[in-house]
């Protein structure tokens, strides 16, 4: 699949590939990726389904992985820095097992390896019975979620999907096949392996998606890891702590 992507900055022996989170797009990356830019190239990526890359009714972690492999092949890319957050970070560590001679560092945000529980299927069915057809503005599809979800921050993010064409407003995301295949992106990556590429986890001290029963799974995986805690920060480590995380993965990576 070719994926929708951008890049940034002057051309690198090792560019900065970002993937984004569920419901999410590579513009949520762009003012971070701006300023890695000015010591890398970065290629800011749309995974199958989100932004504008293509929609397929297949979606898993080997398929996603497969998908930035063919990116980097048409690039003309051996070998990248890899950052990728929630569901972005599972597909960057299903990357790190099946193609983990491409990659020079991995740096996951606020995910780990293992299986999780269901936390969105109620979301995937509110915004299935939004009725996108009397509408006419955003705003009114947010009132008609208020009643369900009630944190505006998250509604807005949601709705950074609707786009509108001659026809009124329509879901960019495939909105349908996301939910059909969310048990898929619930599952486990990397299992009973072992990758030793220099890894970093970074999570939000608010956050309860890396738990710390979750650091021994980490570092039996990624040996050669280590794992940060931005206490202020919560799942959105790199919107809610911007320049302690920018400070910490420039670090880690070694861009000047």
């Amino acid at each position: 699949m070719k994926l929708h992507h951008k890049i940034i900055g002057s051309p690198s022996e090792q560019p900065l590939v970002i993937l984004h989170g569920l419901f999410g797009s590579l513009d949520n990356w762009r003012v971070l990726a701006k300023q890695f830019s000015q010591s890398v190239q970065v290629i800011t990526v749309d995974l199958r389904n989100h932004g504008r890359s293509p929609h397929s009714n297949e979606q898993n972690y080997q398929l996603m992985a497969d998908d930035l492999a063919e990116l980097l092949d048409d690039l003309g890319l051996k070998e990248i820095d890899l950052i990728g957050h929630s569901v972005g970070g599972k597909v960057a560590m299903a990357f790190s097992d099946y193609y983990v001679e491409r990659l020079r560092k991995l740096l996951v945000v606020d995910v780990a390896p293992r299986e999780y529980a269901d936390e969105h299927s109620d979301i995937f069915e509110m915004l299935l019975a939004l009725d996108l057809a009397n509408v006419t503005a955003r705003s009114e599809l947010d009132t008609q979620l208020a009643e369900f979800l009630p944190n505006k921050a998250i509604r807005q993010f949601l709705l950074m999907n609707i786009v509108a064409d001659n026809n009124g407003l329509k879901w960019r995301i495939n909105l349908k096949a996301l939910a059909d295949t969310y048990p898929f992106l619930l599952q486990a990556v990397c299992d009973d392996e072992t990758i030793n590429i220099p890894t970093l986890f970074i999570r939000g001290g608010r956050s309860h998606y890396i738990k710390q029963s979750d650091d021994m799974l980490i570092k039996r995986t990624f040996p050669n890891s280590d794992i940060v805690t931005i206490e202020q920060a919560g799942h959105w480590v790199h919107a809610d702590a911007s320049n302690e995380f920018m400070q910490i993965s420039k670090e880690f990576f070694e861009y000047a």
